[in-house]
């Protein structure tokens, strides 16, 4: 409760119920992919013992959020919005179904896996970041975005270190089935907490092309779909990769686990001084400390070999990512907000900020694909950490250009 202690005396208590539920499925939301996302990776890669089949993986997972967004954004505009996270995570609980069902036979699905995360993942942050939009005001979107960090900070601290305990405690892939069905679980929770949000008014209305034309006379509008661009190249290749290295350096479950740990309490503390210090005045030096420190740091991840060194790798990391997001998504919301008719397509704008987000994902995983038929695999992972961790610092440049421009 003391989180939202920080919260203004003059927001509503029906603004501070919506925060909290948001803020509340958000949670339940991150633990259960924490407590298991990382580990589909390297369940697939044990399974398969090739890093094209996690990455084919991942690339359905992207360019399915794509489709997602494109061909049923309008839902978000004629059914109410909280229906639409239901929906994102009851597919995302019916891939763990999957999951569970397939057994070790997973790799051989991983087309169709790939396209029911991403399906479910396009519905759900369909959903949830128009929702966050709407239940957050420019003098609470810090707060909001702080906060959910730390939350996620938390969940990553307790979820992949219990899952890596798990799995090594369970012989053959019984601790995968295991965490596999805890998230299941989890996913139920959050359907539950959904049923107390209160319903949004659904408009009739739906033109994308509102969001598209904005990018001819609003520079801002398309910097920004740049930057998203920019940031979803580094994540496409990253999100996954790190994982799978440290696993391939130590061949170790727990050693993932207390990884992602480290990272993790280090993220939470320094989401708590965001949530401090950030102010709109002060965004854009913390987003240039985060990228440019992020960057130097992919050099310490390469010459990593050892546990201890991983763990220091996710220190760095943990430290500095939330200077980066936290103000970014602020500024995001800050320049949707100032849009031509944002108010009455906001969520046009939304989803075409996340179709250019999952489009950087979908590019950078074809190249690494692509990469991988030149090059030696173990090779191409080193250039591939060093080519896409310009992503972040390419980021930064556009969000100046926004600066520059007001």
């Amino acid at each position: 409760m003391l989180l939202f202690n920080q919260l203004n005396e003059d927001v509503s208590e029906n603004e501070r119920k919506n925060l909290k539920l948001l803020l509340l499925i958000g949670f339940l939301y991150t633990l259960g992919i924490f407590l298991s996302n990382i580990f589909v990776n390297i369940f697939l890669w044990k399974q398969s013992e090739d890093i094209e089949v996690v990455a084919v993986y991942n690339l359905l997972i992207a360019i399915t959020q794509i489709l997602t967004y494109f061909l049923f954004g309008k839902w978000a505009k004629r059914i109410d919005r909280v229906l639409i996270l239901r929906l994102g995570i009851v597919l995302i609980s019916l891939f763990f179904i999957s999951v569970l069902s397939f057994g070790d036979q997973a790799a051989e699905y991983n087309y169709l896996l790939g396209a029911l995360l991403g399906s479910g993942y396009g519905f759900f942050w369909l959903a949830f970041n128009v929702l966050t939009f709407e239940v957050t005001e420019p003098y609470t979107r810090d707060y909001f975005n702080s906060t959910l960090g730390m939350l996620q900070s938390f969940s990553g601290m307790i979820g992949p270190i219990t899952a890596g305990f798990i799995i090594s405690s369970l012989e053959g892939y019984g601790g995968y089935l295991t965490i596999f069905f805890i998230s299941f679980s989890l996913f139920i929770l959050a359907i539950i907490c959904s049923f107390f949000m209160e319903r949004r008014k659904v408009d009739e209305r739906y033109l994308l092309r509102i969001a598209l034309n904005e990018r001819k006379q609003n520079f801002n509008w398309r910097y920004l779909l740049h930057a998203h661009f920019f940031q979803g190249s580094r994540e496409g290749v990253f999100l996954f990769l790190v994982g799978l290295i440290v696993y391939i350096g130590t061949t170790s479950e727990m050693t993932v686990g207390i990884y992602n740990f480290i990272y993790a309490l280090t993220s939470l503390i320094a989401y708590r001084i965001v949530a401090n210090y950030v102010k709109p005045s002060n965004r854009l030096r913390f987003i240039t400390i985060g990228a440019v420190t992020l960057y130097l740091s992919v050099f310490w991840l390469l010459q990593s070999d050892l546990s201890y060194e991983f763990y220091v790798y996710g220190a760095m990391v943990g430290i500095v990512f939330p200077l980066l997001f936290a103000p970014f998504m602020s500024i995001s919301y800050d320049v949707i907000g100032e849009a031509s008719e944002a108010k009455e397509y906001r969520i046009e704008y939304i989803i075409l900020r996340e179709i250019a987000l999952n489009f950087g994902r979908a590019s950078s995983l074809l190249l690494f694909l692509l990469g991988l038929q030149v090059f030696p695999q173990r090779i191409w992972m080193t250039y591939a950490i060093i080519l896409f961790g310009v992503g972040y610092l390419i980021l930064n440049m556009l969000v100046v250009r926004i600066y520059s421009k007001d």
